[in-house]
């Protein structure tokens, strides 16, 4: 059923969960699997057996899961191993499900569909189209697309994109049109609902017959015809009236309309697709918007990042543009100090932000060396004061004061900084420990020591998560 390889690790009791039984069954579903040894760094999607959620699974959870760019399947031994919401932990720990080997009759049938489904979907996710359109490899970024490409290819829901200004919500709709596999699919018709004219709006999206008003001399199709067999994308649904979203109920989850001055009822098939950077979900339980429409429309949501939350993407982002700005010569390599400037900037305005800034510095740049600071224009050149500011801004006292808050102790945020420390490193340096040893300052022998003790313990009992 998988082409791919993925490896497993037993971190329960022998006596808890007969490993050799399990491993039979899951490769008679068609599993290919390799098991790892604990002091192994593993990559690619895996499996981890357990009988008690403590700090030990959740370590190996983070580290395996990288962040969340792997897909890890914790299986627990038994029902007492996920009780007392010890399932969302694990999630938050890193892992992409959580269940018991006994709660399904047939389990590794169960794993080897996930699996498979996994592995569909990160073959999409890593493929040219997607990355040629939605650059970046951060693990907030690859969660997002994900469920673009999952929505997109195994659904027929309508898809609700959230996101700042900027995000790339259109970009992310017209990905999921393009992954639609429908036979004979139609086209992408695009409704920007915050130019429709109310007292034009029945005809934008229903149409209307010849003479239905003064000056309709002929009649005209609206979004719902001319998105027949194919995707309608309404951007800005949130600037929608509530008199407006009432009429639209009936066609968004019926599928037939009325043309203004019309009489017949007319079908359409089509997907809708939906975006907008208003909290929709905050109006509607305050009256707002809608319930009835919001439930709808959101039938897959999904929200794009900001760009500060995946600051790892900004420079492979401004070598995409690069690449593209500078074709077909090769792109710019970027200063130093350009890039500690790139990645200390903010971005309001997210990556159509960066892309703008990129192309100012693009047109800017003459001769084959790297871009200077020079590069940069005098109004976007950062004040003196930013200069002297340290790495510890507000996001990392936010942290620590939530951990504070909660009772964590110092040891414990102390030594939480160093595992995400290295975490990063060894991330960023693709499992390389060597040069992630440089990076944080240390010998590979003593980040390979530490990584080793980490793993090898294990806390009490009265440590472990809920």
């Amino acid at each position: 059923m998988s082409g791919q390889k993925v490896w497993y690790h037993f971190l329960a009791r022998r006596d808890a969960l007969a490993e050799e039984a399990a491993v039979k069954s899951l490769t008679a579903a068609g599993l290919r699997l390799c098991a790892i040894a604990a002091a192994d760094a593993p990559s690619g999607p895996g499996i981890i057996f357990f009988d008690e959620a403590d700090a030990q699974v959740c370590a190996r959870l983070r580290e395996a899961s990288r962040g969340g760019l792997e897909r890890i399947l914790a299986v627990a031994s038994t029902r007492a191993a996920l009780a007392n919401g010890a399932s969302w932990g694990i999630l938050r720990a890193g892992a992409s499900d959580a269940f018991c080997w006994d709660h399904s009759r047939d389990r590794a049938q169960e794993i080897a569909a996930r699996v498979a489904r996994w592995e569909t979907v990160d073959r999409v996710v890593d493929s040219a189209l997607v990355k040629n359109n939605l650059a970046g490899e951060s693990a907030v970024w690859r969660s997002a697309l994900r469920q673009l490409v999952e929505a997109a290819r195994f659904t027929d829901s309508p898809v609700l994109i959230t996101g700042e200004s900027g995000t790339g919500k259109e970009l992310a709709a017209r990905l999921i049109h393009t992954l639609d596999a429908r036979p004979g699919k139609g086209e992408l018709i695009i409704l920007d609902c915050s130019t429709v004219v109310p007292e034009l709006s029945g005809s934008e999206f229903f149409g209307h017959e010849r003479g239905s008003y003064t000056g309709a001399v002929n009649a005209r199709d609206g979004a719902f015809a001319l998105a027949d067999r194919g995707t309608l994308f309404l951007d800005e649904v949130g600037e929608l009236s509530p008199r407006l979203q009432s009429e639209l109920l009936r066609v968004v989850q019926e599928h037939k309309y009325k043309r203004v001055g019309g009489n017949t009822w007319q079908e359409t098939n089509f997907r809708l697709v939906c975006a907008t950077n208003r909290d929709l979900r905050r109006e509607e339980a305050h009256g707002q918007f809608r319930k009835d429409f919001y439930h709808r429309i959101a039938g897959w949501p999904c929200q794009l990042p900001p760009l500060r939350e995946r600051v790892g993407d900004v420079l492979p982002l401004v070598n995409y543009f690069l690449r593209h700005l500078c074709a077909p010569d090769e792109p710019p390599e970027l200063d130093e100090a350009v890039r500690a400037y790139l990645l200390g900037r903010e971005y309001r305005g997210n990556v159509r932000e960066l892309k703008a800034l990129v192309g100012r510095i693009a047109r800017r740049h003459v001769g084959p060396g790297p871009v200077t600071v020079g590069d940069i224009a005098e109004d976007e050149r950062p004040a003196f004061e930013a200069l002297e500011t340290d790495w510890r801004d507000t996001g990392f006292e936010r942290a620590i004061r939530r951990a504070v808050s909660l009772g964590v102790g110092l040891k414990e945020i102390g030594s939480a900084a160093a595992e995400t420390a290295i975490r990063v490193a060894v991330g960023e340096e693709e499992g390389n420990l060597q040069r992630a040893a440089r990076k944080l300052g240390v010998t590979d022998r003593a980040l390979q020591m530490r990584r080793a003790v980490r793993r090898a313990d294990k806390p009490p009992a009265s440590e472990a998560p809920n």
